[in-house]
């Protein structure tokens, strides 16, 4: 029998590539999401969403489904209690830096209250194995680059990466007062790209807040310009510089570390990034040339909490979890570019605005 594993927020950019990999390699997913971030496919009689029904068709199999927000505590309950999970890997969360600023009460309350309900149905299941879905926003504004596990963290310049962690700490805890507890903490730099099939990828609803789903939507004409957050920063070229990973690459680390749980590791800490850091021009110039078009964008002030650079020190993954990032940023371009052009409006037939 394939191992059970509960998938939290799995329709979701990164948590549908990680239930693919999930399904290569062997495991059996049970995915629950409460479609924040999720589309529901067209036609269905019952809640599934689209992400689901593609990697369904893709890998010709079945994933069983269960529209569930961790909100809901006496319905995780019931799931916990149907099924027998070897480990969890938990994505669902509110992810967007701007609006956690603007909505701090409502983030803490989601990804907290969220977690909070999950450690406690795990422990009361004896389900004692996690894999969580962190980020590199826990390192705050960087004290040296490249940013190694043991770097400080705490020092978040918002409640989005506030919220992870707490998180962080409330496992870590955990993991301390438990001992048959073990948990991989995976901080995350910033994923791009789609699976090769083009049939998922990423589809923000509404306005994108991160930078290559925007600068993709400009190329397909969905918006007219891109705005570039300041100019003025020390880096190559007075714009930000961040490590991108290629969202496929990151969902391989996730097997990586559910491998890692069945050594009884304790509490575990890896980024996941590939040590490179580029540029919002740099990367808007990648994508030309994966797309073919011109790219238009306007140089606007910098915004509050942004940070001039940040990129990983990725080895210890390497060394510890056997992992590491095999695609190279003109990969990225291109499988991001087909997710998009073969999805115009992402995974609905018409676009959020």
């Amino acid at each position: 029998m394939s191992q059970k594993v509960l998938v939290t927020g799995g329709a979701g950019f990164i948590g549908s590539h990680c239930v693919v990999e999930l399904i290569e390699a062997g495991f059996h997913p049970v995915v629950i999401d409460n479609f924040s971030n999720a589309v529901k496919a067209d036609g269905e009689g019952e809640d599934v969403p689209e992400s689901i029904r593609r990697i369904e068709k893709l890998l010709k199999t079945s994933i069983e489904f269960h529209k569930l927000d961790l909100l809901d505590k006496p319905d995780l309950e019931k799931l916990f209690e149907k099924h027998s999970f070897s480990a969890v890997v938990h994505f669902a969360g509110l992810k967007a830096v701007g609006e956690s600023v603007e909505q701090p009460l409502r983030y803490y309350r989601v990804n907290l209250t969220g977690t909070m309900n999950l450690l406690e149905v795990m422990q009361a299941h004896n389900v004692h194995n996690l894999v969580f879905s962190s980020s590199a926003t826990v390192y705050g504004d960087p004290q040296y680059l490249p940013i190694d596990e043991k770097h400080p963290v705490g020092g978040c310049t918002n409640p989005y990466g506030k919220t992870k962690f707490f998180i962080e700490e409330m496992i870590k805890d955990q993991c301390k007062a438990e001992k048959d507890w073990n948990a991989v903490l995976l901080r995350y730099f910033n994923p791009i790209g789609a699976h090769k099939s083009g049939e998922i990828g990423e589809d923000p609803q509404g306005i994108p807040n991160n930078l290559l789903p925007y600068v993709a939507q400009v190329a397909i004409g969905r918006r007219k310009h891109l705005s570039v957050f300041g100019n003025d920063y020390d880096t190559v070229d007075g714009t930000g510089v961040r490590d991108y990973i290629h969202v496929v690459d990151l969902a391989k680390g996730h097997i990586a570390a559910l491998m890692k749980l069945k050594e009884n590791c304790g509490c575990k800490v890896y980024n996941l990034g590939t040590g490179k850091g580029y540029s919002v021009l740099q990367m808007v110039k990648a994508m030309e040339k994966a797309s073919g078009k011109n790219i238009k964008y306007e140089i606007a002030p910098r915004r509050d909490g942004d940070i001039a650079s940040c990129y990983a020190e990725p080895t210890l993954a390497e060394k510890e979890l056997g992992w590491k990032a095999d695609f190279e940023l003109e990969r990225m371009c291109e499988d991001l570019w087909r997710w998009q052009s073969n999805n115009p409006t992402g995974f609905s037939k018409t676009a959020a605005s």
